[in-house]
């Protein structure tokens, strides 16, 4: 036998249904497409790439000032200018592990799992900096969170700002100056 619902049970019911969200409305933010996420990825790894290479001693790296753009994606005059106090800082600074140990000699910076999200003409690109050091038989690595904040006009995308997520991390290819 099948009994029917009490009036208040089936009242409540009913305002659960109200409440729930629908399955034809999304509160979540758009991800961006695979092909812009790696394109961002390429960009903001090359942005990391020069700071590890300016602590290898005599390098055979590139010189010149830091790119303004990189795969189509531009960087910011701000960021250039940031970037190019990073280069120096980190090329003058105690280029070992420890103090008096022995220099490094090779860099390798990556950047893993980009999940890039677009709110209006802003996109994040969350990632995984994977670095490694290496000096004399040894080598150190670190892996951080980073976010690089993107702003895009029309077609163009314009990296603006980065920072490291991991409370308390010290990437070994970042300034001391945190005024980033």
């Amino acid at each position: 036998m099948v009994r029917p619902w009490p009036r208040a049970g089936l009242a409540v019911v009913l305002a659960a249904c109200l409440l729930a969200p629908s399955s034809g409305v999304r509160g979540e933010t758009p991800v961006v497409e695979d092909y812009v996420t790696r394109q961002l990825t390429v960009a903001a790894s090359t942005y990391l790439e020069r700071r590890s290479e300016a602590l290898v001693r005599g390098a055979d790296r590139d010189r010149r000032t830091a790119p303004t753009e990189v795969l189509g994606v531009r960087i910011s005059p701000s960021l250039v200018r940031t970037q190019e106090k990073a280069v120096q800082e980190l090329e003058t600074r105690n280029r070992a592990p420890v103090e008096g140990g022995p220099a490094y000699t090779g860099a390798r910076t990556r950047l893993d799992g980009g999940r890039a999200v677009r709110t209006g003409d802003r996109i994040t690109l969350e990632a995984v900096e994977h670095t490694e050091m290496r000096y004399g038989s040894g080598k150190v690595t670190q892996s951080v969170r980073r976010r690089f904040e993107f702003r895009a006009t029309g077609e163009q995308i314009t990296m603006v700002g980065e920072r490291v997520l991991d409370p308390g991390a010290h990437p070994v290819n970042d300034p001391l100056d945190e005024g980033r």
